[in-house]
């Protein structure tokens, strides 16, 4: 599923601006000009994968499935999964010595809980445990700093099962335990945490609209025809359950392993910048609506303890309530921000859905998001757009709502990248122009004050992708899915990182990097 998908199946209107040859990339007042030490030499720049998306070898070794394998195997990708993917679980090390030379300071990855803990709680999988450890090992010994997530989209499909995941709240408790047997076996080297990746638009797409993982709605918000969950209340009852397992998990950490390990934990959630599409009031006040439904709904608890207010007005009663003693563990229970950020959005008021007595969280939101889309070839004949219109001023103003709405907390721009279809072609000039344009936002939102930390690209791979499987790919890599050794090919786009971090100065668009046309060509 394409993100023009996605996108339409969350209400979202699309509106066409222009010929993809014509419009590309606003870059008005983003630095064009800089370099690695323009940056603090504290700063990590990295990219990253998740572990159902590279490693493949599902059924290996003790693995067991996740809901992403369910999910992937009920035909919602039309016969893709990640059984093999890029067969990162056999092909770590050559990736690894990959990831050195192109220069990677950081690589963010995540722990597959089903290949560690098959059972979900209990006996640990020792392959699993292995593989982590030399992973980690040989991060570490080529410079690179891993970055940990626990949670991508993946519960074992065996708690799914016993108590239906996160709509229960057994999961926290089992989310703890997982997480107590990682950071003892990993946190003497691992210093940085991240707990549930996006987890926002996971309880959206997987309770809500039903296009993620597990899966679950009704009708009519259904993207799927669902045969299980319920729109209106699911996605608050799990997005309740996985803040209450992030403060638990972030408690245990700063009680039993933060004065030996020093690391630090975070939460993941994607972000768009919204902008109102008029500025009449209405629109004004609807694109603070969905600041506060996307980012508040998760971000608010963790900074002042407690749900927005309009988030709490809006869904009634079929929003939980924290306690007393939760809203105070739930307060300030992270040591940073983690940001998925990709492109913005134009908001629309729409009161109408408040009337309807049947309302999911989008409806609550009472909002339309529209998306800038420009057109691939001749931008016409009823051909659907084919990419954001790519705006970088978006990140540094999202970077400073942040600061000026949450106090400026530490920030990691977790994702941030261009999708492009899948077929091979190896010089990618529009996601380097793409890179080029953010990363200069970047800067200029650390020279105003944003307390970034570290930004990384996604994806380092074409991996099998969360919304469409192997149809795209957002990476620096090309890997040549017909190749049974699943040769890996470097992009244009890897050349100007590779570049970039190494210290060259990015002056302008490099275009001059040598890289072979596309894949085809080089056999």
């Amino acid at each position: 599923m394409s993100n023009y998908v996605y996108l339409h199946v969350l209400s979202i209107l699309l509106v066409v601006v222009g010929n993809y040859n014509d419009v590309r990339v606003f870059v008005s007042g983003v630095v064009d000009e800089y370099g690695r030490d323009d940056f603090p030499a504290e700063f990590v720049f990295g990219s990253g994968t998740s572990a159902y998306q590279v490693e493949g070898a599902v059924l290996e070794d003790g693995r067991s499935f996740s809901i992403w394998d369910t999910f992937a195997h009920s035909g919602f990708y039309s016969g893709a999964n990640g059984d093999i993917a890029c067969d990162g679980y056999h092909k770590y090390k050559e990736d690894i010595e990959l990831m050195a030379e192109t220069g990677l300071e950081a690589y963010r990855f995540s722990i597959s809980w089903s290949r560690l803990i098959p059972n979900g709680r209990g006996s640990i999988n020792v392959k699993g445990l292995q593989f982590y450890n030399d992973f980690i090992n040989r991060l570490i010994a080529h410079g690179i700093q891993p970055h940990v997530t626990l949670h991508h989209d993946d519960l074992p499909q065996i708690l799914e099962d016993e108590y239906g995941g996160w709509i229960s709240r057994k999961s926290v408790k089992d989310y703890i335990a997982y997480a107590d047997v990682c950071f003892r076996e990993f946190g003497d080297r691992v210093s940085h945490w991240t707990t549930i990746n996006e987890a926002n638009v996971y309880v959206l797409g997987g309770y809500d609209v039903g296009f993620l993982p597990p899966g679950r709605c009704s009708s009519p918000f259904g993207y799927i025809n669902c045969s299980r969950g319920d729109s209106t209340t699911e996605p608050y009852l799990a997005a309740h359950h996985m803040l209450l397992a992030h403060a638990s998990t972030v408690k245990l950490y700063r009680e039993k392993y933060k004065a030996m390990q020093h690391g630090f934990v975070g939460l993941n959630v994607f972000a768009y910048w919204f902008e109102p599409y008029t500025n009449t009031t209405e629109d004004v006040k609807a694109t603070q609506r969905a600041h506060d439904f996307y980012l508040g709904w998760f971000l608010n608890p963790l900074v002042n303890g407690d749900y927005p207010e309009i988030v709490k007005k809006n869904a009634g009663n079929r929003i939980p309530t924290f306690t007393k003693l939760e809203s105070e563990k739930i307060k300030g229970s992270f040591d940073f921000i983690g940001i998925n950020h990709y492109s913005t959005l134009y908001v629309k008021d729409n009161p109408s859905s408040l009337e309807t007595d049947t309302r999911d969280v989008l409806g609550d939101m009472a909002a339309t998001l529209i998306c800038m889309y420009v057109y691939g070839g001749d931008g016409g004949n009823g051909s659907l757009p084919t990419q954001f219109l790519v705006n970088p001023m978006g990140l540094e103003k999202l970077l400073n709502y942040l600061k000026e709405e949450y106090g400026n907390p530490p920030i990691y721009i977790h994702e941030n990248g261009q999708e492009q279809p899948r077929n091979g072609t190896l010089t990618d000039t529009p996601r380097v122009e793409y890179l080029h344009a953010y990363i200069g936002a970047l800067l200029d939102a650390v020279r105003n004050g944003s307390n970034m930390m570290g930004y990384f690209v996604w994806s380092f791979f074409d991996l099998f992708e969360l919304l469409d499987g192997y149809n795209s790919g957002f990476g620096l890599y090309y890997v040549d899915l017909d190749d049974k050794e699943l040769t890996r090919y470097s992009k244009l786009s890897a050349h100007w990182y590779a570049n970039f971090l190494k210290g060259k100065n990015m002056s302008g668009i490099i275009l001059n990097l040598k890289v072979k046309d596309s894949f085809s060509s080089s056999h």
